[in-house]
């Protein structure tokens, strides 16, 4: 069957820049590092992408799990390990950078807890790092992760609104995207209340209700090597010089914090100004969700959980079914089982990023030519398109390659969650097809299908790359 691409008589081009590449996206976080292990992991986790994020605070807080306390001291310790490989690092990437330029970004929160560091006179030099880079010529938007509580934003907002004009402010918080951990401190809610246009990420409540909890959730039916002890052990802290022997062990769960930027890094299927399109920090809708959906009297250290006032970005959720490698004929094969829920939109990618993570911390003692590196993956047609109801459409990775030279694997699917078309579009071809396509469905009024490209490498670890195709359907005659 030919797989042609559509022509301008069928289709509209609309962009060859790839779904999802915008500029390196810019990063501050809020850490109340010292209160679980997990903040060091996550730090550690976050070094080893920044090359593609730009770093612009590193800021140590308080939480409800540590009330009085900031450690600033810890994340310059952390950075001195990074100095040990940065070398190294940079002759896989020359973009990381200096770790002197990392220790000029450490900062500090109030020592005190929630709302009682929130007012006038209550300005830190965490507070004013926010407002600095919010104030910098840079059309780009500065993302605020919170790990813990999120008091020291709380505070650049409130001086925002203080000393600038109502203009002033609205220009400068229309440039935040927050994403935080849950509410670890009753400064959240009262940001999102009164700050109602706050671009903000998160799962209110107890912490069983949130996504990020798939980060270290045993999910059955899987395999969860992947966030085994064990894993970590061979993979991250031991062999892997002097960052990877920093890596704590797990106490409570393993990187609670890291979904508040796995979903910043450039991998060709995150797009994060559109938390639902999904991709590896998880799937969020814009919603107000009900309290009671929110596990209130779940665990949460105690932090209030009011009813929202507002839409918020929070919880989605996805369908999934995995595939599997088979051991002959076709190469992969869906699962007899499919998982549904909010977690699944984040744990379905964990793999993917975990093999990411190994394969980066190999590039700290590795030299270039014996680590792997993640393919390039390239489309024969542009990654946005419209067409009408019944148009055949072409999807098509010709082009892609891999910078060490390994084979590669493929496959298409649908993400039906992703777009506003509800239904499953049967797609021809084999799943692991370099081009497969389809006939564009009967729709009434304009519909966007989401297909994703993943592309694996076998190299060690495999490395796995993506491109999201958006094809937007017009009714037929339009």
């Amino acid at each position: 069957m030919s797989l042609a691409i559509p022509t301008a008589a069928n289709c509209q081009v609309e962009s060859r820049i790839p779904v999802g590449e915008l500029a390196k996206p810019r990063l501050l976080v809020l850490t109340d590092i010292e209160a679980d292990p997990d903040d060091t992991q996550s730090l550690i986790r976050l070094l080893l992408y920044s090359n593609e994020i730009e770093i612009e605070g590193l800021v140590a807080t308080t939480s409800v799990h540590q009330k009085n306390r900031v450690a600033p001291e810890s994340i310059q310790r952390i950075i001195a390990q990074y100095a040990r490989v940065r070398d190294n690092l940079a002759l896989h990437d020359p973009a990381f950078p200096p770790a002197a330029t990392l220790e000029g970004l450490v900062g500090s929160g109030q020592p005190v807890y929630g709302m009682a560091g929130v007012g006038r006179g209550r300005s830190t030099d965490g507070s004013r790092r926010i407002i600095a880079a919010l104030e910098e010529p840079d059309p780009r938007p500065l993302w605020v992760a919170g790990w813990g509580g999120p008091n020291t934003l709380a505070q650049a907002l409130y001086d925002i609104r203080e000393t600038r004009s109502a203009e002033e402010a609205e220009r400068l918080i229309a440039k935040l995207r927050v994403y935080t951990i849950s509410d670890q401190d009753d400064s959240g809610p009262w940001m999102r209340e009164e700050f109602p246009e706050l671009f903000y990420i998160v799962s209110p409540g107890g912490y069983g209700a949130s996504t990020w909890t798939a980060m270290s959730s045993v999910i059955d039916g899987i395999d969860n090597s992947a966030i085994s002890n064990a894993w970590f052990a061979q993979h991250i802290q031991q062999g892997h010089g002097p960052l990877g022997a920093a890596y704590p062990d797990t106490a409570y769960g393993v990187e609670g914090d890291t979904p508040s930027f796995l979903g910043l890094i450039p991998n060709g299927l995150n797009t994060p100004d559109r938390p639902d399109w999904g991709g590896w920090g998880g799937r969020y809708e814009l919603r107000t969700p009900d309290r009671s959906t929110t596990d209130p009297d779940g665990f949460n250290g105690g932090v209030p959980v009011p009813q929202e006032t507002r839409p918020i970005w929070t919880n989605a959720v996805d369908s999934y079914q995995p595939y599997v490698a088979r051991p002959y004929g076709r190469a992969i094969a869906p699962m007899d089982r499919t998982f549904t829920g909010f977690r699944e939109t984040l744990w379905r990618w964990r793999d993917e990023f975990q093999n990411d993570f190994a394969a980066r911390m190999d590039w700290t003692v590795e030299a270039p030519q014996d680590a792997n590196h993640p393919p390039i993956v390239r489309l024969a047609h542009p990654d946005r398109i419209t067409v009408h109801s019944g148009d055949v459409v072409a999807l098509d990775a010709r082009g892609t390659t891999d910078p060490d030279g390994d084979s590669l694997s493929y496959h298409w699917f649908q993400y039906p969650e992703a777009g506003t078309y509800p239904e499953a579009v049967e797609m021809w071809g084999a799943e692991n097809l370099y081009a497969r396509g389809f006939s564009a469905p009967v729709v009434d009024e304009r519909s966007e299908v989401h297909f994703i490209l993943k592309v694996t490498d076998k190299g060690s670890p495999p490395l796995t790359r993506y491109r999201r195709v958006v094809v937007t359907v017009l009714p037929a005659g339009t």
